[in-house]
Protein backbone atom coordinates (compact mmCIF):
# COMPACT_ATOMS: atom_id res chain seq x y z
CA UNK A 1 0.00 0.00 0.00
CA UNK A 2 3.03 2.40 -0.60
CA UNK A 3 0.67 4.70 -2.63
CA UNK A 4 -0.20 5.86 0.88
CA UNK A 5 3.36 7.12 1.87
CA UNK A 6 4.22 10.41 2.22
CA UNK A 7 6.35 10.69 -1.06
CA UNK A 8 3.22 9.56 -2.81
CA UNK A 9 1.63 13.49 -1.71
CA UNK A 10 4.53 15.94 -2.61
CA UNK A 11 2.70 18.82 -4.47
CA UNK A 12 4.29 19.34 -7.71
CA UNK A 13 5.45 22.87 -8.50
CA UNK A 14 2.96 25.26 -8.97
CA UNK A 15 0.37 23.42 -6.71
CA UNK A 16 -2.00 26.08 -5.20
CA UNK A 17 -2.32 25.65 -1.73
CA UNK A 18 -6.20 26.54 -0.84
CA UNK A 19 -7.43 23.00 -2.57
CA UNK A 20 -5.55 21.29 0.65
CA UNK A 21 -8.31 23.39 3.20
CA UNK A 22 -11.24 20.92 1.57
CA UNK A 23 -9.28 17.97 1.93
CA UNK A 24 -8.90 18.39 5.95
CA UNK A 25 -12.82 19.49 5.65
CA UNK A 26 -13.76 16.47 4.40
CA UNK A 27 -12.06 14.64 7.42
CA UNK A 28 -13.07 17.00 10.00
CA UNK A 29 -16.63 17.14 8.76
CA UNK A 30 -17.24 13.38 9.40
CA UNK A 31 -15.58 12.95 12.78
CA UNK A 32 -17.26 16.36 13.78
CA UNK A 33 -20.21 14.32 14.40
CA UNK A 34 -18.87 13.40 17.85
CA UNK A 35 -20.87 17.04 18.55
CA UNK A 36 -24.55 16.02 17.73
CA UNK A 37 -24.71 12.65 20.36
CA UNK A 38 -27.08 14.73 21.77
CA UNK A 39 -29.47 14.19 19.43
CA UNK A 40 -30.24 10.54 20.18
CA UNK A 41 -28.54 10.43 23.69
CA UNK A 42 -32.74 10.21 24.86
CA UNK A 43 -32.95 7.68 22.69
CA UNK A 44 -30.18 5.64 23.94
CA UNK A 45 -31.47 5.87 27.60
CA UNK A 46 -34.59 4.54 27.02
CA UNK A 47 -33.53 2.01 24.81
CA UNK A 48 -30.36 0.78 27.31
CA UNK A 49 -33.06 1.70 30.63
CA UNK A 50 -29.67 3.75 31.08
CA UNK A 51 -28.79 6.74 32.90
CA UNK A 52 -27.35 9.87 31.52
CA UNK A 53 -24.40 9.23 33.24
CA UNK A 54 -24.05 5.93 31.88
CA UNK A 55 -25.21 6.99 28.22
CA UNK A 56 -23.05 10.21 28.63
CA UNK A 57 -19.64 7.69 29.12
CA UNK A 58 -20.45 6.83 25.41
CA UNK A 59 -18.73 10.29 24.24
CA UNK A 60 -16.34 10.31 27.49
CA UNK A 61 -14.50 7.46 26.20
CA UNK A 62 -14.41 8.42 22.64
CA UNK A 63 -12.82 11.57 23.61
CA UNK A 64 -10.60 10.10 26.24
CA UNK A 65 -9.94 7.89 23.17
CA UNK A 66 -9.31 11.15 20.75
CA UNK A 67 -6.25 12.21 23.09
CA UNK A 68 -4.55 9.30 23.73
CA UNK A 69 -4.75 8.29 20.58
CA UNK A 70 -3.51 11.53 19.55
CA UNK A 71 -0.88 11.44 21.87
CA UNK A 72 0.50 8.04 21.27
CA UNK A 73 0.35 8.15 17.39
CA UNK A 74 0.88 12.05 16.84
CA UNK A 75 4.60 11.17 15.98
CA UNK A 76 3.68 8.28 13.51
CA UNK A 77 1.26 10.68 11.66
CA UNK A 78 3.82 13.50 11.56
CA UNK A 79 6.04 10.71 9.62
CA UNK A 80 3.55 8.75 7.73
CA UNK A 81 2.44 11.83 6.38
CA UNK A 82 -1.60 12.70 5.65
CA UNK A 83 -2.58 10.12 3.79
CA UNK A 84 -2.05 7.01 5.51
CA UNK A 85 -3.25 9.08 8.64
CA UNK A 86 -6.89 9.77 7.26
CA UNK A 87 -6.90 6.50 5.24
CA UNK A 88 -6.65 4.55 8.64
CA UNK A 89 -8.95 7.31 10.66
CA UNK A 90 -11.56 6.50 8.16
CA UNK A 91 -11.21 2.73 8.84
CA UNK A 92 -11.55 3.06 12.83
CA UNK A 93 -14.23 5.83 12.26
CA UNK A 94 -16.73 3.72 10.48
CA UNK A 95 -16.21 0.48 12.25
CA UNK A 96 -16.74 1.85 15.23
CA UNK A 97 -20.13 2.90 13.96
CA UNK A 98 -20.83 -0.30 12.48
CA UNK A 99 -19.70 -1.99 16.26
CA UNK A 100 -21.84 0.48 17.86
CA UNK A 101 -24.93 -0.51 15.61
CA UNK A 102 -24.14 -4.31 16.62
CA UNK A 103 -24.25 -3.01 20.54
CA UNK A 104 -27.57 -1.66 20.01
CA UNK A 105 -29.16 -4.21 18.07
CA UNK A 106 -28.46 -6.67 20.41
CA UNK A 107 -28.89 -4.31 23.91
CA UNK A 108 -25.71 -4.46 24.60
CA UNK A 109 -24.68 -1.05 25.96
CA UNK A 110 -20.55 -2.13 26.34
CA UNK A 111 -20.32 -2.89 22.55
CA UNK A 112 -21.46 0.74 21.72
CA UNK A 113 -18.37 1.56 24.47
CA UNK A 114 -15.85 -0.17 22.67
CA UNK A 115 -17.39 0.26 19.73
CA UNK A 116 -18.23 4.38 19.52
CA UNK A 117 -16.05 5.22 22.19
CA UNK A 118 -13.07 3.19 21.78
CA UNK A 119 -12.91 2.05 18.49
CA UNK A 120 -14.43 5.04 16.93
CA UNK A 121 -12.27 7.58 19.38
CA UNK A 122 -8.99 6.32 17.66
CA UNK A 123 -10.15 7.37 14.14
CA UNK A 124 -11.44 10.51 16.23
CA UNK A 125 -7.49 11.40 17.42
CA UNK A 126 -5.81 10.16 14.43
CA UNK A 127 -8.36 12.10 11.87
CA UNK A 128 -7.91 15.00 13.70
CA UNK A 129 -4.41 15.85 14.01
CA UNK A 130 -3.75 14.56 10.40
CA UNK A 131 -4.53 17.92 8.45
CA UNK A 132 -3.06 20.25 11.19
CA UNK A 133 0.36 20.51 10.83
CA UNK A 134 0.07 19.82 6.75
CA UNK A 135 -2.09 23.09 6.60
CA UNK A 136 0.58 25.10 8.97
CA UNK A 137 3.23 24.25 6.80
CA UNK A 138 1.10 25.51 3.88
CA UNK A 139 0.02 28.34 6.12
CA UNK A 140 3.32 29.60 7.86
CA UNK A 141 2.37 33.33 6.91
CA UNK A 142 -1.06 32.43 8.13
CA UNK A 143 -0.98 29.80 11.28
CA UNK A 144 -4.23 30.96 12.79
CA UNK A 145 -6.34 30.65 9.38
CA UNK A 146 -4.53 27.45 8.70
CA UNK A 147 -5.41 25.72 11.88
CA UNK A 148 -8.78 27.35 11.80
CA UNK A 149 -9.56 25.82 8.55
CA UNK A 150 -8.61 22.71 9.57
CA UNK A 151 -9.98 22.22 12.82
CA UNK A 152 -13.35 24.29 11.91
CA UNK A 153 -14.99 21.24 10.13
CA UNK A 154 -15.06 18.83 13.22
CA UNK A 155 -16.96 22.32 14.79
CA UNK A 156 -19.33 22.21 12.27
CA UNK A 157 -19.98 18.47 11.92
CA UNK A 158 -22.92 18.44 13.63
CA UNK A 159 -24.17 21.04 11.99
CA UNK A 160 -24.47 18.38 9.20
CA UNK A 161 -24.61 15.43 11.52
CA UNK A 162 -27.90 17.15 13.67
CA UNK A 163 -30.44 17.56 10.90
CA UNK A 164 -29.17 14.70 8.90
CA UNK A 165 -29.68 12.07 12.39
CA UNK A 166 -32.97 14.00 12.83
CA UNK A 167 -34.64 13.25 9.58
CA UNK A 168 -33.16 9.46 9.61
CA UNK A 169 -34.35 8.49 12.74
CA UNK A 170 -38.08 10.23 11.92
CA UNK A 171 -37.61 8.01 8.45
CA UNK A 172 -36.46 4.68 10.44
CA UNK A 173 -39.05 5.29 13.43
CA UNK A 174 -42.39 4.27 12.11
CA UNK A 175 -44.22 5.98 15.42
CA UNK A 176 -41.90 9.26 15.25
CA UNK A 177 -45.26 10.84 14.36
CA UNK A 178 -46.30 10.55 18.21
CA UNK A 179 -46.53 13.15 20.55
CA UNK A 180 -43.35 13.28 22.72
CA UNK A 181 -41.89 10.85 20.59
CA UNK A 182 -38.29 9.67 21.48
CA UNK A 183 -36.77 7.70 18.57
CA UNK A 184 -36.00 3.68 18.74
CA UNK A 185 -33.24 2.05 19.85
CA UNK A 186 -33.69 -0.02 16.03
CA UNK A 187 -33.79 3.77 14.56
CA UNK A 188 -30.57 4.69 16.02
CA UNK A 189 -29.23 1.47 15.27
CA UNK A 190 -29.85 1.73 11.38
CA UNK A 191 -28.73 5.31 11.82
CA UNK A 192 -25.02 4.28 12.96
CA UNK A 193 -25.20 1.83 9.99
CA UNK A 194 -26.60 4.84 7.37
CA UNK A 195 -23.62 7.39 9.25
CA UNK A 196 -20.43 4.54 8.62
CA UNK A 197 -21.22 4.18 4.96
CA UNK A 198 -21.42 8.46 4.31
CA UNK A 199 -18.47 9.20 6.18
CA UNK A 200 -16.31 6.56 4.66
CA UNK A 201 -17.02 7.48 1.36
CA UNK A 202 -16.39 11.67 2.27
CA UNK A 203 -13.18 10.60 4.38
CA UNK A 204 -11.83 8.69 1.12
CA UNK A 205 -12.46 12.07 -1.00
CA UNK A 206 -10.18 13.80 1.83
CA UNK A 207 -7.39 11.05 2.23
CA UNK A 208 -6.93 11.22 -1.87
CA UNK A 209 -6.65 15.12 -2.43
CA UNK A 210 -4.42 15.98 0.48
CA UNK A 211 -0.95 17.29 -0.30
CA UNK A 212 2.24 17.69 1.38
CA UNK A 213 4.46 20.94 0.75
CA UNK A 214 7.61 20.05 -1.15
CA UNK A 215 10.78 20.66 1.51
CA UNK A 216 12.17 24.20 1.30
CA UNK A 217 8.39 25.43 -0.20
CA UNK A 218 7.50 28.70 1.09
CA UNK A 219 4.18 30.89 0.02
CA UNK A 220 5.56 33.64 -2.59
CA UNK A 221 6.74 36.55 -0.83
CA UNK A 222 6.68 34.80 2.66
CA UNK A 223 9.64 36.31 5.04
CA UNK A 224 10.36 33.72 8.16
CA UNK A 225 11.90 36.21 9.69
CA UNK A 226 9.01 39.04 10.25
CA UNK A 227 7.80 36.12 12.68
CA UNK A 228 10.27 36.89 15.21
CA UNK A 229 9.30 40.34 15.65
CA UNK A 230 6.67 38.78 17.76
CA UNK A 231 7.41 38.17 21.63
CA UNK A 232 6.20 35.02 21.72
CA UNK A 233 6.87 33.71 18.36
CA UNK A 234 9.97 32.03 17.95
CA UNK A 235 12.13 31.03 14.59
CA UNK A 236 13.49 27.88 16.56
CA UNK A 237 11.80 24.69 17.07
CA UNK A 238 11.44 21.94 20.02
CA UNK A 239 10.82 18.32 19.59
CA UNK A 240 7.75 16.53 21.02
CA UNK A 241 10.00 14.97 23.92
CA UNK A 242 11.78 18.30 24.81
CA UNK A 243 8.07 20.61 24.77
CA UNK A 244 6.42 18.21 27.42
CA UNK A 245 9.20 18.88 29.56
CA UNK A 246 8.66 22.71 29.52
CA UNK A 247 6.41 24.63 31.58
CA UNK A 248 4.65 26.43 28.61
CA UNK A 249 3.24 22.76 27.73
CA UNK A 250 1.65 22.06 30.95
CA UNK A 251 0.21 25.59 30.91
CA UNK A 252 -1.29 25.59 27.86
CA UNK A 253 -2.56 21.73 28.67
CA UNK A 254 -4.84 23.63 31.49
CA UNK A 255 -5.79 26.28 29.37
CA UNK A 256 -7.31 23.82 27.12
CA UNK A 257 -8.62 21.69 29.35
CA UNK A 258 -10.42 24.29 31.58
CA UNK A 259 -11.83 25.28 28.06
CA UNK A 260 -13.10 22.42 26.86
CA UNK A 261 -14.44 21.07 29.76
CA UNK A 262 -16.77 23.82 29.97
CA UNK A 263 -17.41 24.11 26.43
CA UNK A 264 -18.50 20.37 26.49
CA UNK A 265 -20.33 20.52 29.29
CA UNK A 266 -22.95 22.33 26.97
CA UNK A 267 -22.64 20.72 23.78
CA UNK A 268 -22.97 17.03 25.05
CA UNK A 269 -26.01 17.61 27.45
CA UNK A 270 -27.20 20.90 24.11
CA UNK A 271 -30.57 19.14 22.83
CA UNK A 272 -32.21 18.48 26.47
CA UNK A 273 -30.33 21.23 28.08
CA UNK A 274 -32.73 24.34 26.33
CA UNK A 275 -35.81 22.32 26.84
CA UNK A 276 -35.23 21.86 30.42
CA UNK A 277 -34.63 25.26 30.94
CA UNK A 278 -37.70 26.26 29.39
CA UNK A 279 -39.83 23.57 31.30
CA UNK A 280 -42.97 25.38 33.42
CA UNK A 281 -43.73 23.65 36.88
CA UNK A 282 -46.48 21.21 35.01
CA UNK A 283 -43.66 19.51 33.55
CA UNK A 284 -44.22 20.97 29.49
CA UNK A 285 -41.85 22.38 27.73
CA UNK A 286 -42.00 25.81 26.17
CA UNK A 287 -39.11 23.89 23.12
CA UNK A 288 -39.96 20.98 21.06
CA UNK A 289 -37.86 17.78 19.87
CA UNK A 290 -37.66 19.48 16.27
CA UNK A 291 -36.41 23.17 17.89
CA UNK A 292 -34.02 21.47 20.28
CA UNK A 293 -32.08 19.54 17.24
CA UNK A 294 -32.25 23.23 15.28
CA UNK A 295 -30.66 24.63 18.54
CA UNK A 296 -27.86 21.82 18.23
CA UNK A 297 -27.31 22.80 14.56
CA UNK A 298 -27.15 26.86 15.62
CA UNK A 299 -24.20 25.88 18.14
CA UNK A 300 -22.28 23.79 15.46
CA UNK A 301 -22.32 26.99 13.49
CA UNK A 302 -21.44 28.53 16.58
CA UNK A 303 -17.96 26.25 16.74
CA UNK A 304 -17.25 26.26 13.50
CA UNK A 305 -17.40 29.70 12.86
CA UNK A 306 -15.49 30.65 16.08
CA UNK A 307 -12.88 28.32 14.96
CA UNK A 308 -12.50 30.03 11.68
CA UNK A 309 -12.81 33.36 13.64
CA UNK A 310 -11.69 33.38 16.55
CA UNK A 311 -8.37 31.76 15.19
CA UNK A 312 -7.65 33.72 12.14
CA UNK A 313 -7.99 37.12 14.87
CA UNK A 314 -5.56 35.40 16.84
CA UNK A 315 -3.49 36.65 13.87
CA UNK A 316 -3.79 39.97 14.26
CA UNK A 317 -4.07 39.66 18.19
CA UNK A 318 -1.81 37.41 19.07
CA UNK A 319 -2.70 34.16 20.85
CA UNK A 320 -2.57 34.78 24.34
CA UNK A 321 -4.74 38.03 24.24
CA UNK A 322 -7.24 35.73 22.19
CA UNK A 323 -7.31 33.10 25.34
CA UNK A 324 -7.73 36.00 27.60
CA UNK A 325 -11.12 36.79 25.64
CA UNK A 326 -11.73 32.78 25.13
CA UNK A 327 -11.68 32.45 29.03
CA UNK A 328 -12.13 35.88 30.97
CA UNK A 329 -15.24 36.84 28.95
CA UNK A 330 -16.65 32.73 28.49
CA UNK A 331 -16.35 32.93 32.19
CA UNK A 332 -18.71 36.07 32.26
CA UNK A 333 -20.88 34.54 29.92
CA UNK A 334 -21.29 31.29 31.60
CA UNK A 335 -22.27 33.18 34.89
CA UNK A 336 -24.87 34.84 33.53
CA UNK A 337 -26.50 31.64 31.53
CA UNK A 338 -26.46 29.68 35.10
CA UNK A 339 -28.07 33.08 36.87
CA UNK A 340 -30.38 34.88 34.22
CA UNK A 341 -30.25 32.64 31.03
CA UNK A 342 -33.73 31.12 31.45
CA UNK A 343 -35.51 34.70 30.88
CA UNK A 344 -35.73 34.44 27.29
CA UNK A 345 -35.06 31.53 24.91
CA UNK A 346 -33.48 34.80 22.59
CA UNK A 347 -30.72 35.72 25.88
CA UNK A 348 -29.92 31.46 26.03
CA UNK A 349 -29.49 30.91 22.61
CA UNK A 350 -27.35 33.97 22.39
CA UNK A 351 -25.32 33.65 25.19
CA UNK A 352 -25.06 29.62 24.16
CA UNK A 353 -23.49 30.42 20.38
CA UNK A 354 -20.79 32.86 21.78
CA UNK A 355 -19.58 30.55 24.38
CA UNK A 356 -19.21 28.14 21.70
CA UNK A 357 -17.48 30.54 19.81
CA UNK A 358 -15.16 30.55 22.33
CA UNK A 359 -14.55 27.15 22.54
CA UNK A 360 -14.32 26.18 19.06
CA UNK A 361 -11.70 29.07 19.04
CA UNK A 362 -9.61 27.30 21.98
CA UNK A 363 -9.60 24.39 19.66
CA UNK A 364 -8.45 26.13 16.38
CA UNK A 365 -6.00 28.31 18.02
CA UNK A 366 -4.03 25.66 19.96
CA UNK A 367 -1.99 24.57 16.97
CA UNK A 368 -1.33 27.99 16.15
CA UNK A 369 -0.37 28.86 19.66
CA UNK A 370 2.19 25.40 19.93
CA UNK A 371 3.50 26.71 16.66
CA UNK A 372 4.57 30.08 18.23
CA UNK A 373 6.40 28.50 21.07
CA UNK A 374 8.11 25.50 19.99
CA UNK A 375 8.31 25.87 16.11
CA UNK A 376 6.86 23.59 13.03
CA UNK A 377 9.16 20.91 13.74
CA UNK A 378 7.07 18.19 15.48
CA UNK A 379 3.70 20.95 15.99
CA UNK A 380 1.47 17.30 14.88
CA UNK A 381 3.26 15.93 17.81
CA UNK A 382 3.05 17.96 20.60
CA UNK A 383 -0.33 18.35 19.28
CA UNK A 384 -1.45 15.07 19.64
CA UNK A 385 0.28 15.05 23.54
CA UNK A 386 -1.52 18.20 24.19
CA UNK A 387 -5.18 16.57 22.91
CA UNK A 388 -4.75 14.32 26.49
CA UNK A 389 -6.15 17.63 28.29
CA UNK A 390 -9.09 16.99 25.71
CA UNK A 391 -9.31 13.48 27.03
CA UNK A 392 -9.82 14.37 30.93
CA UNK A 393 -11.92 17.48 29.89
CA UNK A 394 -14.10 14.92 27.67
CA UNK A 395 -13.81 13.39 31.47
CA UNK A 396 -14.56 15.88 33.55
CA UNK A 397 -17.28 17.91 31.57
CA UNK A 398 -19.58 15.21 31.01
CA UNK A 399 -19.24 13.81 34.51
CA UNK A 400 -20.02 17.47 36.37
CA UNK A 401 -22.85 18.25 33.97
CA UNK A 402 -24.50 14.36 34.48
CA UNK A 403 -23.83 13.72 37.76
CA UNK A 404 -24.96 17.35 38.83
CA UNK A 405 -28.11 16.13 36.87
CA UNK A 406 -28.64 13.08 37.96
CA UNK A 407 -28.69 14.21 41.62
CA UNK A 408 -31.24 16.88 40.68
CA UNK A 409 -34.07 14.92 39.17
CA UNK A 410 -35.12 12.95 36.03
CA UNK A 411 -34.25 13.37 32.99
CA UNK A 412 -37.18 15.22 30.76
CA UNK A 413 -38.30 16.74 34.04
CA UNK A 414 -35.70 18.88 35.09
CA UNK A 415 -35.75 22.93 35.03
CA UNK A 416 -33.28 25.67 35.11
CA UNK A 417 -32.47 25.19 38.33
CA UNK A 418 -30.86 22.01 38.07
CA UNK A 419 -28.19 23.71 35.73
CA UNK A 420 -26.91 25.86 38.09
CA UNK A 421 -24.36 24.33 40.24
CA UNK A 422 -22.68 22.38 36.98
CA UNK A 423 -22.74 25.57 35.21
CA UNK A 424 -21.26 28.04 38.27
CA UNK A 425 -18.54 24.86 38.39
CA UNK A 426 -17.69 26.01 34.86
CA UNK A 427 -16.45 29.47 35.79
CA UNK A 428 -14.28 28.35 38.43
CA UNK A 429 -12.45 26.55 35.60
CA UNK A 430 -12.39 29.10 33.20
CA UNK A 431 -11.10 31.46 35.73
CA UNK A 432 -8.09 28.80 36.43
CA UNK A 433 -7.53 28.66 32.36
CA UNK A 434 -7.43 32.61 32.55
CA UNK A 435 -4.62 32.82 35.36
CA UNK A 436 -2.75 29.87 33.16
CA UNK A 437 -2.30 31.76 29.87
CA UNK A 438 -1.65 34.77 31.74
CA UNK A 439 1.86 32.63 33.12
CA UNK A 440 2.77 31.70 29.37
CA UNK A 441 6.27 33.23 28.63
CA UNK A 442 8.54 32.30 25.60
CA UNK A 443 10.50 28.78 26.06
CA UNK A 444 13.45 29.16 27.62
CA UNK A 445 16.49 28.41 24.48
CA UNK A 446 18.21 25.51 26.25
CA UNK A 447 15.50 23.72 24.98
CA UNK A 448 15.56 24.65 21.20
CA UNK A 449 16.87 21.50 18.62
CA UNK A 450 20.93 22.68 16.93
CA UNK A 451 19.42 23.51 13.28
CA UNK A 452 21.45 21.43 11.34
CA UNK A 453 19.66 18.35 13.44
CA UNK A 454 16.34 19.95 12.54
CA UNK A 455 16.82 20.29 9.16
CA UNK A 456 18.38 16.40 8.88
CA UNK A 457 15.11 15.48 10.38
CA UNK A 458 13.46 16.96 7.79
CA UNK A 459 14.48 16.06 5.16
CA UNK A 460 14.87 12.30 5.91
CA UNK A 461 10.86 12.85 6.91
CA UNK A 462 9.96 14.22 3.36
Amino acid sequence: MSWLDRDHTIAPPGFNRWLIPPAALAVHLCIGQAYATSVYKTALVAHFDATLTQIGIIFSIAIVMLGLSAAVLGTWVDRNGPRKAMFTSALFWTSGFLVGALGIFTNQLWLVYLGYGVIGGIGLGIGYISPVSTLIKWFPDRPGLATGMAIMGFGGGALIASPLSTQLLRMYDPNSSAEGWVASGDAVGKLFLTLAVVYFIYMMFGAFTIKVPAEGWKPAGFDPSQLKSKALVTSDNVSATNAIKTRQFWLVWIVLFCNVTAGIGILEQASPMIQDFFRGADGTTAVSVAIAGGFVGLLSIGNMGGRFVWSTTSDIIGRKRIYMVYLGVGAALYLILALAGSSTTLLFVALAFVIISFYGGGFATVPAYLRDLFGTYQVGAIHGRLLTAWSAAGIAGPLIVNAFLDAQGTPGELTANAYQPALLTMVGLLIVGFIANLLIKPVDPRFHEPVEGTQRESVKEA
